[in-house]
């Protein structure tokens, strides 16, 4: 099992970053989470998934896969869940979870 850890949190006074929160989650239970932030001139999508790329690395998982609803629901919330569907190797907690805490406008 994973135990809690808040690896990154990129604080600035001023300035703003694009920040994604990943977390990862088992029984209703926060086994793990990181903030990656990001303060390069890449679009918002390419920001995301190189957060995501950044994550599964440091969590040690494969990268998941954004099935269609999981597309739309980013889109809408800027937050959405990758149950094990959307992992082609088997997981060890119910569901990873993103949200974007922060953007740079």
């Amino acid at each position: 099992m994973f135990k809690r850890a808040c690896d990154r949190f990129c604080i600035r006074a001023g300035d703003k970053m694009f920040r994604l929160w990943v977390r990862l989650v088992d029984d209703n239970h926060l086994i793990k989470d990181m903030v990656v932030c990001d303060e390069s001139t890449d679009t918002r999508t390419h920001k995301v998934m190189n957060a995501i790329e950044k994550a599964c690395y440091e969590m040690d998982l494969s990268k998941p896969i954004w099935l269609d609803n999981i597309v739309k629901e980013f889109q809408i919330h800027s937050k959405c869940r990758f149950n094990k569907d959307a992992f082609i190797e088997q997981i060890d907690f119910d569901y990873m979870e993103i949200q974007v805490l922060e953007e740079d406008y």
